[in-house]
C-alpha cells in the first residue's frame, strides 16, 4: 500500500527524513514508532501528499506522491494530531461539511455519513455542539470525518494524545475493529497501544529507518530477552567481569541493590537463553540465589537494541520539522 525509497526531507540545516526505505502492505496495521525528533510527522505528512520528498520515491496505492499528490489525497483519510474541529457545527453538521470537501453529494454523502456514525459509536451525539463534547467524542468526530469516502488507507498521527486510560482503550477498541478493512498507518509514541494495535512496524530514528517488518519479525531481530538474577554474596564486581567474558553475553551491570541482595541484569548478544550457564556460575562463585528470570521483551528495549541509541525520548509528540512546535 505505501512505499517509499530512500526518501528525504529537510528544513534548512535541519535533515528531518534521511535516506528512509520501507513498505507497508495492504491492509496491515502499521505502529510508525520513533522518539521525538525521529521525523515521523515530516513522513505522514509527505504520505499524506502534504508536500513532496525533497528527493526519493514515494507512492500510496500505486500513485505516485510527487506526480499526482491528489490522486493520492483521495486514497487517504488523515486524523492529524492536532484534529481540526469547528467546535460551533454539530457533529452531522461538520461530517457533512467534511464529505463535501471530498466530493460527497446527496445521498451517497448521507450513507457515508451514517455509516461512519455507526462505526465511531456517535449516533447518540451526532445532533450535540462538537464544543461541547469529550476530548474521546472528539477523536472519533475526527476519525469518522476520515472514514468519509471510505478510503483504503487510514493516516493517524498520535490519535490518543490527551485521551485518559479508558479513553485510549475505547479507541483502541474501535481502531481493532477497523483492521483488515484497509491498511492503517498509526503513529504514536504510547509503545504499549502500537504494541496491542499493530500487525505491522516501521520504526525510525533520525530520520533513519531502525527496523522494519511483521511485529514478530521485528521482535526476533533484536536480541534475546535480558535475564534478571537476584542474588547475594560477596565479590560481585568480579562476578561480573566473569560472566561479561562468557560466550554470547553483550551486556552485565548491577541494576538493583538493597537488604543484602543484588540484582544482576545480563543481556545476551546471541540471542539464547543463558539462564542455566548462569545459575550454574552463581552457585559455582557461593553466591545465593533468590530468582532467576528473562525479562519480557518490549518495544521500547527492541528498539534500543536495533538503534544502539540509550533513554530516547518518547515523552510526546513529533517536533524535529517545526522547530520545536507540537505536531
Amino acid at each position: 500500500m505505501i512505499e517509499a525509497t530512500e526518501l528525504t526531507r529537510t528544513y534548512g540545516p535541519l535533515r528531518a527524513v534521511d535516506g528512509l526505505s520501507f513498505s507497508v502492505p495492504k491492509g496491515a496495521v502499521c505502529g510508525f514508532l520513533g522518539p521525538n525528533g525521529a521525523g515521523k510527522s515530516t513522513t505522514i505528512r509527505m504520505i499524506a501528499g502534504l508536500f513532496p520528498p525533497d528527493s526519493g520515491q514515494l507512492s500510496v496505492g500505486g500513485v505516485d506522491v510527487a506526480a499526482d499528490p491528489m490522486g493520492v489525497r483521495s486514497q487517504i483519510g488523515y486524523l492529524p494530531e492536532s484534529n481540526p474541529l469547528d467546535t460551533e457545527l454539530r457533529v452531522e453538521e461538520y461530517l457533512r461539511f467534511r464529505g463535501r470537501l471530498v466530493g460527497l453529494h446527496g445521498r451517497p454523502l448521507t450513507d457515508a455519513i451514517s455509516r461512519s456514525l455507526g462505526l465511531c459509536g456517535l449516533e447518540e451525539v451526532s445532533r450535540r455542539l462538537l464544543g461541547a463534547l469529550s476530548k474521546g467524542y472528539r477523536q472519533r468526530a475526527g476519525l469518522a470525518a476520515a472514514l468519509l469516502g471510505d478510503p483504503p488507507l487510514l493516516v493517524l498521527d498520535e490519535p490518543t494524545v490527551g485521551l485518559d486510560p479508558a479513553q485510549q482503550g475505547t479507541f483502541r477498541t474501535l481502531l481493532a475493529s477497523l483492521a483488515g478493512e484497509r491498511t492503517v498507518l498509526l503513529s504514536s509514541h504510547l509503545l504499549a497501544e502500537v504494541d496491542a494495535s499493530c500487525s505491522w512496524l516501521v520504526m525510525i530514528s533520525g530520520g533513519r529507518l531502525v527496523a522494519t517488518g511483521s511485529r514478530d519479525e521485528v521482535m526476533a531481530r533484536a536480541s534475546g530477552a535480558p535475564v534478571v538474577m537476584e542474588l547475594s554474596g560477596d565479590g560481585l564486581a568480579g562476578f561480573e567481569s566473569t560472566l561479561s567474558d562468557m560466550t554470547g553475553i553483550g551486556e552485565v551491570r548491577t541494576v538493583g541493590v538493597g537488604g543484602g541482595w543484588h540484582e544482576l541484569r545480563v543481556v545476551p548478544s546471541d540471542g539464547a537463553d543463558h539462564r542455566e550457564e548462569l545459575v550454574q556460575r552463581a552457585l559455582a562463585a557461593g553466591f545465593q540465589l533468590r530468582e532467576v528470570r528473562r525479562e519480557r521483551q518490549t518495544l521500547e528495549s527492541v528498539f534500543l537494541t536495533l538503534a544502539g541509541a540509550t533513554a530516547p525520548d518518547w515523552s510526546g509528540a513529533d517536533d524535529d520539522e517545526t522547530g520545536g512546535q507540537s505536531s
